[in-house]
């Protein structure tokens, strides 16, 4: 006997289920205080009526006040690159205008992913977050070059700078200002469940360390050393290629429907837990934006009934819904368990795995 349970459910996150096996009575050590600030988790009440909408809502939010924020400091910036002629400076500007469009795909990626499933697009517009996570790449990428040709541009046609303590001053203008925004970015991600947005927010971190570097630059200008100025806006193009190649190597992880095993791990060892599940087996969970999705077949008594395998499927959807954080779906297929002698329920698909 053959069953497949589907599940179908309207802006249902299992919100709490953050509290299942995660125990904060106890003091929590170091290791784990700083797995729970590099994890993305969700702390949001059981009671949302509808936590997908909020969690794109308040993602957007997140993104439009990021924006402001950066969009202020890039100008700041980028007025004291025109009175001083710092390269250090422009490339710190120039990568912040970068970090501050990002909001822009990633906005039109939290809209779409609101929409509805269609017939054509049946798991709905989640994907649309992986497209901007390849725009977002391309744009580092753009203002890694250019900050590149400006650094070494000024290298081979050395000019002093002007406006020294301006240019200092713009440095800790464009460090706070991405600090800011980190903090705020990596804390709705996490609340949300949005790597991208997490993402972001690291990146943002980033940027406000490139922005201390232009201090240095800006020291070594005020002792003459006209070579200062460039060399550090080299070792910022350097910072932004590294920052480059995690994002990418991120993007390509999602575009590829990479998950954590320990996620994994984590769905098996709930499944196996259930009543009626004698075994586990395949497997397959895909992120659809910042929403995972669950597949799975389960081993259930080959003289159950119907209703009975039926029953086990639905314990076993609810087990994954609260063990796996940011799961909002799962089908759930019930396989009776092998009998010695008998022919594989399964052998008329035999040909279509082999081809």
């Amino acid at each position: 006997m053959s069953y497949v349970h589907s599940a179908h459910r309207k802006g249902n996150d299992v919100s709490d289920q953050h509290h299942h096996g995660h125990h904060h009575h106890q003091q929590p050590s170091l290791r784990h205080r700083l797995g729970h600030l590099l994890t993305p988790h969700s702390h949001e009440s059981a009671d949302k009526l509808d936590s997908a909408l909020e969690s794109s809502a308040r993602g957007m939010r997140a993104l439009w006040v990021s924006l402001a924020v950066l969009g202020v400091t890039a100008l700041a910036q980028a007025a004291v690159v025109a009175v001083s002629g710092s390269v250090a400076l422009l490339g710190d500007t120039v990568h912040n205008t970068a970090d501050a469009l990002t909001a822009v795909p990633l906005g039109i990626a939290f809209v779409l992913g609101r929409r509805a499933a269609t017939r054509r697009f049946t798991y709905g517009y989640g994907r649309a977050e992986d497209l901007a996570g390849i725009v977002i790449v391309l744009t580092i990428a753009a203002s890694a070059a250019f900050a590149g040709w400006m650094a070494i541009d000024r290298l081979l046609d050395p000019r002093p700078v002007a406006h020294v303590p301006a240019v200092a001053v713009a440095a800790l203008v464009g460090f706070a200002g991405n600090e800011w925004v980190a903090r705020y970015r990596i804390r709705v991600g996490r609340d949300i469940g949005s790597a991208a947005l997490v993402a972001d927010g690291l990146h943002a971190r980033t940027d406000g360390f490139t922005s201390l570097a232009v201090l240095l630059g800006a020291g070594g200008s005020a002792l003459g050393w006209q070579l200062a100025d460039p060399i550090v806006g080299l070792a910022i193009t350097a910072a932004i290629a590294l920052v480059l190649r995690d994002a990418a190597r991120e993007v390509f992880r999602r575009v590829m429907d990479a998950v954590d095993p320990a996620l994994v791990d984590r769905a098996e060892h709930a499944l196996r837990e259930v009543e009626g599940v004698r075994g586990v087996g395949e497997l397959r969970l895909r992120w659809i934006g910042h929403r995972l999705r669950a597949e799975v077949a389960v081993v259930v008594d080959g003289e159950a009934t119907v209703r009975q395998a039926h029953a086990i499927a639905v314990d076993a959807e609810h087990a994954l819904l609260h063990a796996v954080p940011r799961l909002t779906a799962a089908l759930v297929h019930a396989d009776p368990a092998p009998v010695p002698g008998e022919t594989d329920p399964h052998h008329t698909l035999a040909h279509h795995a082999a081809a």
